[in-house]
């Protein structure tokens, strides 16, 4: 017998998990493809918003017309954090004569030299990686073999770019999403999840233009979050919310009670409204939250990681097109304190070739991060 475990989050299971179970099947000649959501993934301790019991629903009901393929609840049913390894243990224990193989793709392949115990991996199961995107698997098959001696299967199959991750952001966003089985696209209605109720409501006072760019500064904030250590719930509602009150005058009742700072220039007060709404309109309660969205035009000295993640996602989104953006965006995902630094340094000499007003929090946050950089 053949048999393939494919693990993950699968929050949710999208088309592109199915193409690869079907591609799988196809090329190893496979009995059975075991689909495993895990409770609490390693590298996924601030990502999954699904709960299990509605994650293993999603894979039950994609996979039912696949005869050869099922949903497994093996790493939910023994909770705490899912290792592979054990999983791997398990299965071979199961079948102890079959062929058994684990399915990975190339974001996953990458980050295997780092997985706990990934010898014992290999020693119960045949490594499968496919590429993904614009990430091909070729090249490591050296550093593979380097490291343990031995190979993975290469897979005749490279998946789109799609990511569980960016269809929660669409949903939350209220976008169309085509990427899931539209039977798994109801559950998710049924069930409202990965929606918000807040975040329509703060985007309904935006314009157009302006929704398509907090859009675009939440999908660059919680594809850095992970590896910055911030929770992506956190990073999407700060980013959804932060420019809510931009087109809000100072007369609307939405501001009943709002108090500007004095000295504010015109471009930054939306930062101020905006935290304001997020706390008195929209009932966020989070101080991290409220301070990132408070803070995400000027900066200020000691920002959070989440402050320093919605300031300069607001910068760099992909809409941004300036002189050095391309430099700030590689250091975004090398180092938030670096890029910090180096994106208030541009800020104000921005400012000043401009004869602008220059805040002094902006002023005091560029002396703060050269000082401790």
């Amino acid at each position: 017998m053949r048999i393939a475990l494919f693990g993950g989050s699968f929050d949710p299971i999208h088309n592109e998990h199915l193409r690869l179970i079907a591609a799988a099947q196809k090329f190893l000649a496979l009995d059975r493809v075991f689909v495993i959501p895990s409770a609490l993934a390693p590298h996924k301790r601030f990502g999954a918003v699904a709960t299990g019991e509605d994650r293993l629903k999603m894979c039950k009901i994609a996979l039912a017309g696949l005869e050869f393929a099922e949903a497994s609840d093996f790493e939910l049913s023994e909770g705490g954090t899912s290792y592979t390894h054990l999983t791997c243990r398990s299965f071979r224990a199961r079948f102890p004569e079959a062929s058994l193989y684990f399915l990975v793709g190339a974001d996953m392949l990458e980050n295997f030299f780092s997985w706990k115990c990934p010898e014992a991996i290999l020693e119960d199961a045949q490594l499968v990686a496919c590429g993904r995107g614009g990430v091909a698997v070729a090249p490591l098959h050296e550093k593979f073999r380097a490291r343990f001696h031995k190979d993975f299967l290469e897979l005749p199959f490279t998946g789109e770019e799609v990511s569980s991750q960016n269809v929660r952001l669409a949903l939350a966003f209220g976008k169309p999403v085509d990427a899931i089985p539209p039977a798994v696209a109801e559950y998710i209605a049924e069930r409202g999840l990965y929606r918000s109720p807040v975040i329509p409501a703060a985007l309904a006072l935006e314009k157009e233009e302006r929704r398509e760019h907090s859009y675009r500064v939440a999908k660059m904030a919680i594809a850095r979050a992970r590896s910055a250590k911030i929770s992506e719930e956190k990073a999407l509602l700060a980013a959804a919310l932060h420019d809510c009150g931009k087109y809000v005058p100072l007369t609307s009742p939405l501001l009943q009670g709002f108090r500007a700072p004095d000295d504010v220039p015109a471009p930054v007060l939306h930062q101020y409204t905006g935290a304001y709404l997020a706390e008195h309109e929209f009932h966020v309660e989070d101080d991290e939250i409220l301070d990132a969205i408070r803070y995400h035009s000027s900066g200020k000295e000691g920002m959070s990681p989440l402050g320093k993640l919605i300031y300069l996602s607001d910068l760099l989104e992909e809409g941004r097109a300036f002189a050095g953006v391309e430099e700030l965006r590689a250091l975004f995902w090398r180092d938030l304190d670096e890029c910090m630094l180096a994106a208030l340094e541009h800020q104000l000499e921005y400012l000043k070739s401009r004869k602008e007003q220059i805040y002094p929090l902006t002023e005091q946050a560029y002396l703060w991060f050269k000082r401790i950089m």
